[in-house]
């Protein structure tokens, strides 16, 4: 499939090292930063990823430089876009949502408060910013219209959380590997009537059908 732009929600790096839990374990000393960004690297590459807006994840390296050696944060190699070179990969990284059509934004979720519930979320940032969003943050997929009008007149609104694509196995911070969670993606097509939303299910063995085809295991 070709698509206009592949668009990235965020935590594309778990950067686990720099997490606040991993003070003082041995996660903290494991020295697999740069084993860790040459695979986030590769994988977005082969995405075809044109666009990722900033995350609370990819935020732990500038946390660790506030909190333990705040003199670094001005050297540009430190800055996240520069040390995940995403501009010889063609990325754009946007530091604040960002409008990727018009009426529409992409933001990672967290700007404002979670919701259990899918697209509750990003619907909630929707009616704050009176645009559509697309965010991640929750892990879950889904996706809500909201409509305000009066006498047949109305303008609509969407909330869409797009779904995650981790390997829940290798979360051990989870109970059981288990998580109300949803695996999957979001297709979004625009044209000169409208637009058209489309939640793709990823299963468990990362196998997924989108457009009468079968991709995967």
């Amino acid at each position: 499939e070709k698509f206009d732009y592949v668009l990235n929600v965020g935590d594309e790096m778990d950067l686990g090292s720099q997490s606040r839990w991993a003070k003082g374990t041995k996660l903290e000393f494991a020295e697999t930063l740069d084993e860790e960004r040459k695979l986030g690297q590769e994988i977005l590459y082969d995405l075809g990823t044109t666009d990722i807006v900033r995350s609370n994840h990819t935020d732990r390296i500038y946390q660790t430089l506030l909190k333990g050696a705040p003199s670094l944060i001005g050297l540009p190699e430190l800055a996240y876009d520069k040390f995940m070179d995403f501009s010889s990969l063609g990325i754009r990284f946007h530091k604040r949502a960002y409008e990727f059509e018009k009426g529409w934004y992409l933001a990672h979720g967290d700007e404002g408060n979670m919701s259990k519930h899918a697209a509750i979320t990003s619907l909630n940032l929707a009616k704050k910013w009176a645009n559509s969003v697309v965010c991640g943050h929750s892990h879950r997929q889904g996706a809500v219209r909201h409509q305000t009008g009066l006498n047949g007149r109305y303008s609509t609104i969407w909330g869409i959380e797009a779904g995650h694509l981790m390997d829940m196995r290798k979360a051990s911070y989870l109970k059981y590997n288990s998580a109300d969670w949803n695996m999957g993606f979001t297709v979004l097509s625009f044209g000169k009537k409208g637009h058209q939303v489309e939640l793709i299910p990823v299963n468990h063995d990362g196998s997924f059908t989108y457009n009468r085809r079968t991709y995967g295991a």
